[in-house]
């Protein structure tokens, strides 16, 4: 019953007990303690510290990475400007040179034509001609068939050359 109500002595002792004890953990396991809670507020400052750096050096990789993507999609975007205005030139060329040769072909042509025509013309003229030569063949044989006919129609021919 002594520990229930203890006498003046025991809590003599006890506090003297407790005092040296305490005065031991002062001198000796709280600065080690507290030396460890420092090092390791530390370590967790400097691992905040690292979080945050690694944080914001993410936050600039992506703005950077949204800037290089936004470069690359502009780039992208002027190329197939570039290619259409590209396609577009060599699409007015190919009509250009379409119609210059189309053009060509149709002056061609009808120069070819004029040309046949001429040609088909002066045919039909000689054949004609001949015609007319072989009719008035025909009809001078028929009519100069005597000499007295031969001799009229030799001189109605002088007196017409004559008044020309």
């Amino acid at each position: 019953m002594e520990l229930i109500s203890p006498d003046f002595g025991l809590i003599f002792w006890m506090t003297i007990a407790f005092l040296i004890v305490f005065f031991i953990l002062v001198k000796f396991a709280f600065p080690v303690i507290g030396k460890t809670l420092k090092n390791r507020e530390e370590k967790i400052t400097e691992a905040l510290e690292i979080a945050e750096r690694t944080h914001e050096e993410m936050r600039n990789l992506q703005a950077k990475n949204e800037e290089l993507l936004q470069k690359a999609r502009e780039e992208r975007e002027e190329m197939l400007n570039e290619a259409r205005q590209y396609r577009d030139k060599i699409i007015e060329e190919a009509k250009v040179k379409a119609k210059e040769e189309t053009d060509r072909l149709v002056e061609s042509a009808k120069e070819t034509i004029e040309n046949e025509r001429k040609a088909a013309m002066t045919d039909i003229k000689n054949e004609i001609a001949n015609i007319s030569i072989k009719v008035a063949e025909k009809i001078l044989e028929k009519e100069l068939s005597s000499d007295e006919a031969q001799m009229d129609y030799i001189n109605r021919i002088i007196k017409e050359a004559d008044k020309q």
